[in-house]
Protein backbone atom coordinates (compact mmCIF):
# COMPACT_ATOMS: atom_id res chain seq x y z
CA UNK A 1 0.00 0.00 0.00
CA UNK A 2 2.99 2.44 0.88
CA UNK A 3 4.51 1.71 -2.65
CA UNK A 4 1.39 2.46 -4.54
CA UNK A 5 1.22 6.17 -2.20
CA UNK A 6 5.28 6.88 -3.06
CA UNK A 7 3.77 6.22 -6.90
CA UNK A 8 0.91 8.49 -6.74
CA UNK A 9 2.96 10.99 -5.04
CA UNK A 10 5.83 10.71 -7.49
CA UNK A 11 3.14 11.14 -10.34
CA UNK A 12 1.43 13.80 -8.78
CA UNK A 13 5.19 15.33 -8.45
CA UNK A 14 5.84 14.98 -12.12
CA UNK A 15 2.54 16.72 -13.31
CA UNK A 16 2.92 19.36 -11.26
CA UNK A 17 6.84 20.44 -11.72
CA UNK A 18 6.05 21.41 -15.95
CA UNK A 19 3.56 23.65 -14.95
CA UNK A 20 4.53 25.34 -12.31
CA UNK A 21 8.41 25.98 -13.68
CA UNK A 22 7.34 28.08 -16.29
CA UNK A 23 5.32 30.25 -13.94
CA UNK A 24 8.02 30.43 -11.54
CA UNK A 25 11.17 31.16 -13.96
CA UNK A 26 9.08 33.26 -16.47
CA UNK A 27 7.34 35.45 -13.05
CA UNK A 28 9.80 38.10 -13.41
CA UNK A 29 10.87 38.19 -17.23
CA UNK A 30 9.15 40.32 -19.70
CA UNK A 31 8.05 38.22 -22.44
CA UNK A 32 8.63 40.03 -26.10
CA UNK A 33 5.38 40.34 -28.04
CA UNK A 34 6.32 38.54 -31.22
CA UNK A 35 6.57 34.78 -28.30
CA UNK A 36 3.29 36.05 -27.06
CA UNK A 37 1.99 36.01 -30.48
CA UNK A 38 3.38 33.29 -31.36
CA UNK A 39 2.07 31.40 -28.59
CA UNK A 40 -1.37 32.45 -29.65
CA UNK A 41 -1.21 29.96 -32.63
CA UNK A 42 -0.08 26.90 -30.56
CA UNK A 43 -3.92 25.27 -30.00
CA UNK A 44 -4.70 25.95 -33.44
CA UNK A 45 -1.96 24.03 -34.67
CA UNK A 46 -2.33 21.02 -32.17
CA UNK A 47 -6.14 21.34 -33.14
CA UNK A 48 -5.37 21.23 -36.89
CA UNK A 49 -3.19 18.10 -36.17
CA UNK A 50 -5.63 16.44 -34.57
CA UNK A 51 -8.40 16.74 -36.77
CA UNK A 52 -6.78 16.28 -39.96
CA UNK A 53 -5.84 12.89 -39.90
CA UNK A 54 -9.74 12.22 -38.77
CA UNK A 55 -10.79 14.86 -41.44
CA UNK A 56 -8.48 13.30 -44.40
CA UNK A 57 -8.02 9.99 -44.03
CA UNK A 58 -10.57 6.72 -44.48
CA UNK A 59 -9.10 2.87 -43.85
CA UNK A 60 -5.89 4.68 -43.86
CA UNK A 61 -5.86 6.23 -47.01
CA UNK A 62 -6.16 9.85 -47.85
CA UNK A 63 -9.72 10.47 -49.22
CA UNK A 64 -10.20 14.10 -50.80
CA UNK A 65 -13.75 13.24 -51.99
CA UNK A 66 -17.68 13.79 -52.12
CA UNK A 67 -17.50 10.38 -50.42
CA UNK A 68 -15.84 11.38 -47.51
CA UNK A 69 -18.54 12.07 -44.91
CA UNK A 70 -16.32 13.68 -41.92
CA UNK A 71 -14.93 16.03 -44.94
CA UNK A 72 -17.79 17.16 -46.25
CA UNK A 73 -19.31 17.74 -42.61
CA UNK A 74 -16.41 19.97 -41.65
CA UNK A 75 -17.31 22.73 -44.47
CA UNK A 76 -19.85 24.11 -42.81
CA UNK A 77 -18.94 23.39 -39.26
CA UNK A 78 -15.77 25.46 -40.22
CA UNK A 79 -18.02 27.75 -41.79
CA UNK A 80 -20.00 28.14 -38.23
CA UNK A 81 -16.91 28.46 -36.02
CA UNK A 82 -15.52 31.05 -38.50
CA UNK A 83 -18.71 33.30 -38.22
CA UNK A 84 -19.97 32.94 -34.73
CA UNK A 85 -16.55 32.41 -32.56
CA UNK A 86 -19.15 29.94 -30.41
CA UNK A 87 -18.21 26.76 -29.56
CA UNK A 88 -21.22 25.17 -28.90
CA UNK A 89 -22.90 26.21 -31.85
CA UNK A 90 -19.75 25.45 -33.89
CA UNK A 91 -20.27 21.56 -31.94
CA UNK A 92 -24.12 21.40 -32.58
CA UNK A 93 -23.02 22.61 -35.96
CA UNK A 94 -20.49 19.99 -36.49
CA UNK A 95 -23.16 16.75 -35.27
CA UNK A 96 -25.92 17.80 -37.43
CA UNK A 97 -23.63 18.22 -40.23
CA UNK A 98 -22.43 14.88 -39.58
CA UNK A 99 -25.46 13.17 -39.25
CA UNK A 100 -26.57 14.90 -42.41
CA UNK A 101 -23.69 13.81 -44.39
CA UNK A 102 -24.27 10.41 -42.86
CA UNK A 103 -27.78 9.88 -43.88
CA UNK A 104 -26.94 11.75 -47.23
CA UNK A 105 -24.33 9.37 -48.85
CA UNK A 106 -25.92 6.10 -47.23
Amino acid sequence: MAEKLWVIFAMAVVTYIPRMLPLVVLANTKIPEGFIRWLRFIPVAVLAALLSPQLLLQNSTLSVSVHNSYLLAAVPCFLVAWWTKNLFITVTAGLVAVVFCQFLLS
